[in-house]
């Protein structure tokens, strides 16, 4: 199963972006994501320990850290996802060794996956959370 923290993450910068009068708590949040506050606590947590959002103990809510223009999607991504380290498509373990096939397919795989990944890291760096607040704003007039 594919997780959806990366989505629920930059719904939620997203959100501070946009509202940047006033600190938003996890309950404002997750009433947004439509999800348990606790979901959104974890995720802050992450965005906190990654240096993207700012949470003070004893005070409600989190503020971003820096310019939208200046946090991109993989900034995000990476954030959600150790760092960028974990496997966007995992590799079966254990094939076959008396197969040609299993012998061999998982270093064949992990070069296809390996580049897969890096396209897709490189196209989140090239889109910032500025653009997609930018985005989600316009719809807003529509």
């Amino acid at each position: 199963m594919t997780s959806n923290r990366f989505a629920v993450a930059v719904h939620i910068m997203t959100l501070l972006e946009t509202s940047k009068t006033s600190r938003l708590t996890s309950d404002i949040i997750a009433s947004s994501v439509n999800t348990n506050p606790v979901v959104i606590r974890r995720i802050m947590g992450m965005l906190n320990k990654a240096g993207l959002v700012l949470t003070s103990a004893g005070v409600a809510g989190a503020v971003i850290t820096r310019p939208a223009n200046e946090i991109t999607l993989n900034d995000i991504y990476n954030a959600v996802h150790n760092n960028g380290q974990d496997e966007l498509f995992a590799i079966h373990e254990q094939p076959n060794p008396d197969c040609t096939v299993g012998r061999h397919i998982q270093s064949s795989l992990e070069a296809a996956f390996n580049e897969a990944q890096k396209a897709m890291a490189d196209k989140l760096a090239g889109i910032t959370l500025e653009q997609i607040s930018l985005d989600v704003m316009s719809k807003a007039d529509e």
